[in-house]
């Protein structure tokens, strides 16, 4: 090879480490955008979680109460009564008001 070849390959090979280089910094750039997205995308996945969780936390002891009212014992007293419905519409809807409140006084909500 020529001297003056060699020269022009040096220069060659210099801007191909270059570029390089260029695209494992573009390579780095792009692998921390992904890991900001996933970020992103977890957080509000957490939240949507969240609020499901706490939208079961306040129904799963009202559908107890519901269950326990839906079987059909023959000595229950309370379904005798004449107010006894509302009665227990009033409890599940005050356990579901007390559970909010805490909720929302603990800023979950």
């Amino acid at each position: 090879m020529q001297e003056s070849t060699n020269i022009y390959l040096k220069d060659l090979f210099d801007h191909i480490v270059q570029v390089n280089d260029t695209i494992d910094t573009y390579r780095e750039m792009l692998a921390s955008f992904i890991d900001f997205y996933m970020m992103l995308s977890s957080n509000a996945m957490n939240e949507v979680v969240k609020t499901l969780t706490i939208i079961s936390t306040i129904f799963i002891p009202l559908t107890f109460i519901v269950g326990v009212y839906g079987m059909n014992f023959d000595y229950m007293p309370e379904t005798h009564f004449k107010y006894g419905y509302y009665i227990v519409l009033t409890c599940m809807g005050l356990l579901a008001l007390i559970m909010l409140s805490c909720f929302r006084r603990k800023r979950w909500l």
